[in-house]
This record gives structure tokens, sequence and C-alpha cells, in this order.
């Protein structure tokens, strides 16, 4: 019963944020276009499908993904469980080298979550059909998971180091910025769109509950200034790592045309 209450409170309330957009929606098309809403049967079943959706995968957040994530880095930050493995210093006075099993963790969880991110899957078919398979699926998934997984690992030394989060968000976009002078342009504004689609029903949820549990549970950190600002790492640095990416198979073509001249 417990359950079923929860989820029909969190039914409620999702019902209540997809209503603007079935007004703006349903409101456009009969009083700005004027015209019959085409196929109204099958959207309101859409509708009630993506209600439906969302309300099994919030609730699912709140029984699941969350204390999950908040579990395993509570276990993977115990001083017992860290000085066990490492043996490098007492528990009272951890150093960030003594947390490798957390850069582990969150490389880990940034590439696989990434890859199953299906946001950037759909983004990477339009760019393979668009580009006529110039761009591969494949390659820019992994380009970007690879992308998402470093970010997360610097964001989590972050938290645990308690440096600055703005040092790390500003010298990575100057990189970003930097790169996109030098990039094809082909790859930038396809770069900059992959760093938003990272950060998606997947991603998202456990990144945050990785965050919020490092930073209850490194000493010295709160969670309201050191446990967010994980999924700005996992947006900035696939803009890198994609366009990084293009500039390498860039220079390997131009590489090969040359050695064919001169031949």
């Amino acid at each position: 019963m417990k359950l079923l209450h929860g989820l029909l409170h969190t039914t409620a309330a999702t019902l209540l944020d997809v209503l603007p957009i079935a007004l703006v929606i349903f409101g456009f098309q009969l009083l700005v276009l004027r015209r019959p809403i085409p196929n109204l049967k099958r959207m309101l079943l859409g509708f009630f499908y993506v209600l439906v959706g969302l309300a099994f995968f919030l609730e699912g957040l709140d029984l699941a993904l969350f204390p999950l994530g908040k579990a395993m880095a509570a276990q993977l930050t115990d001083p017992r469980f860290l000085v066990g493995l490492t043996a490098t210093s007492p528990p009272g006075n951890l150093h960030w080298s003594d947390y490798h099993w957390v850069y582990l963790f969150a490389f880990a969880v940034g590439f696989a979550t990434t890859i199953a991110e299906p946001a950037l899957l759909a983004v990477a078919i339009k760019a393979n059909e668009v580009s006529g398979g110039a761009i591969g699926v494949w390659g820019l998934r992994a380009s970007v998971a690879l992308g998402v997984a470093i970010g997360l690992v610097l964001g989590t030394w972050r938290i645990i180091s308690g440096y600055p989060i703005h040092w790390f968000i500003i010298g990575g976009y100057v990189v970003a910025v930097t790169q996109t002078l030098f990039a094809p342009r082909l790859i930038v504004p396809l770069a900059y769109d992959s760093g938003g689609v990272t950060t998606s029903t997947v991603t998202v949820p456990l990144v945050t509950a990785l965050g919020l549990g490092l930073a209850s549970h490194v000493p010295g950190r709160s969670a309201m200034l050191d446990g967010f600002g994980l999924i700005a790492f996992a947006s900035l640095f696939p803009m890198v790592t994609v366009m990084a990416h293009a500039q390498i198979a860039q220079w390997r073509l131009n590489r090969k045309r040359t050695k064919a001249t001169e031949q």
C-alpha cells in the first residue's frame, strides 16, 4: 500500500508537470493555427504513456537509483575499507590518493551510463544519417562516454580534494573554446550538443546520487556546497573529447594523404 500510495502521489505530481506542455501544444494548434489536432486519439494515448512512464521512472529513482548511488559512495569512502586496501594512511587522515576505488567507480559509471543514454543514441544516429556515414554512431558514443567518464573522475577528485569548482569549469571551457578554433567545423556544433544530451534520464540520477553521497561521507565536505557540480563536469568534458576525436581523425587523414602524395 505504501508503494502504491507513493506511485499515485508521483503520478499526480507528474500530471501537473506535463499539463503545461499539453496546454502549449494544444493551445497553439487550436488558437494560433486554428486547425484540428491531427491524430487526436494517438496523441492523447502518447501523453498517457509519457505520464505513466515518467511516474514510474521518478518513483524508481527514489526507490533504487538515488539510494544505490549514496550507498555505493558511503561504502567506497568508508575509512576502514580504504585503509584496509591501501594501508597508506590512518583512518582519520586519508589522502586523496587513497580514494582510487572511488575514481574507478566514477569512471565506470560515467562511461556505462553514457553508452546507455537514449538521448545520445538518437543524436548519434541522426548525425550518422545527416553526415552520410562520415560520423560513426559508435565512434561518437564512445568519445562522448569517455568525456563523461573523465569529467566524473575529475569531479570526484575535486570533491575529495576540496578545490573550488570554478577553477575546473573555467579551465575546461578555455580548453573547449581553444579547440573550437582548430577542430573541423563539421564536428563543432555536434560536440557542443553532445555535452547537453549526456545529462539526461539515465546519467543525471546516478551522477547526482554519487556526488551527494560522496560529499556526505568525505570528512570536511558539505553536501550542498560540494555534492552538486558533477553534472557540469559530465556536460563539459564530452565537448573536449568529441572535438579531440575529430582532430585526431583529421590529423590521421591528412597524414595518409601526405604519404600518398609523396609516393
